[in-house]
């Protein structure tokens, strides 16, 4: 993901929250032996800003302490603390839409696979957000081509957890697809079915009035996909969580993906399938954009 002016993240200006107190973006730096750069201990979350308010923030802080206890580590600030510290980030950076990044990770106190004794290291980053996709994605849709790459079996590695480690594969796989000249891959579960894109989860429509998303057993069960959910069923849709077969999906009437980042886009090629963004999509767009404040809250779908 790209800044809105292109600059490297690591010459831009600001605050970052770093192990409790404000340092200036640039002063925000770690050890080249810090364990998690080798060793991937290492959670992190990705929320969204709004009009100056950050959407479901405690949902997030939630997962980003439940991640660092799946990798065996407890983050030393409470959730409370954890909330004040990124509103506080964020309006020190006077970001009013924008995206913000917790980040906890082991240090350098120990080299090697055991290190019970790293300190554990919290940031916080706050910066102005672009779109992830192209601003046509929207309308026409984003092009995704199948990975080789495949998501862990859930014995295999913390699948429940958002942790660095687990998106090595996604970036092979989005560098893939982007060489090739897609948008994004999507990513098959460790039995070959659908699972989800590399940063965001997918929805599928196999009629006029049923939902359908894979069970979130082997990667995450995103917050945006949760609310999506939520979404879909007060529309009166059916919404139904069932493993898919790749096989089905020439079947699917309309396809789009859901994540802090992407928000909801709709999805226009799979391969050499291809799909029109319909009215159950366009229609969750709608109130997906109510509800986080982007469009008057009395406007209607029709409008």
């Amino acid at each position: 993901m790209a800044t809105t002016n292109s600059v490297p993240f690591h010459e831009m200006d600001g605050w970052i929250w770093y192990d409790g107190k404000l340092v200036p973006w640039q002063d925000a730096k770690l050890h080249v032996l810090t364990h998690a750069l080798h060793y991937a201990s290492c959670v992190f979350e990705g929320e969204r800003v709004y009009g100056g308010q950050i959407f479901k923030l405690r949902e997030h802080t939630n997962r980003l302490i439940y991640s660092a206890d799946l990798l065996g580590f407890e983050i030393p600030w409470t959730a409370d603390e954890i909330d004040a510290a990124c509103k506080e980030t964020a309006k020190a950076n006077k970001i009013d839409d924008g995206y913000v990044r917790p980040v906890a990770w082991r240090g350098s106190e120990q080299m090697g696979v055991s290190a019970p004794g790293t300190k554990i290291h919290l940031a916080i980053a706050v910066w102005t957000w672009p779109s992830y996709f192209s601003p046509e994605a929207r309308t026409k849709g984003i092009s995704m081509v199948t990975s080789k790459w495949r998501r862990p079996a859930p014995d295999t590695a913390p699948v429940h957890a958002k942790c660095s480690g687990l998106y090595m594969i996604c970036t092979l796989s989005k560098h893939e697809a982007e060489a090739k000249g897609y948008d994004d891959a999507l990513m098959l579960d460790w039995k070959g079915r659908v699972a989800e894109a590399t940063g965001a989860n997918i929805f599928m429509m196999f009629g006029d009035n049923k939902v359908v998303t894979p069970p979130t057993d082997c990667f995450l069960n995103g917050i945006t996909r949760q609310t999506v959910m939520e979404l879909a069923k007060k529309r009166g849709y059916e919404v139904v969580e069932r493993h898919v077969e790749v096989a089905e999906l020439k079947n699917v009437k309309e396809i789009f993906v859901t994540g802090t980042a992407a928000e909801i886009t709709p999805v226009g090629k799979i391969d050499d399938m291809t799909f029109t963004p319909g009215a159950i999509t366009k229609a969750l767009i709608e109130d997906y954009d109510r509800l986080v404040g982007r469009v008057p809250a009395k406007a209607s779908a029709a409008e």
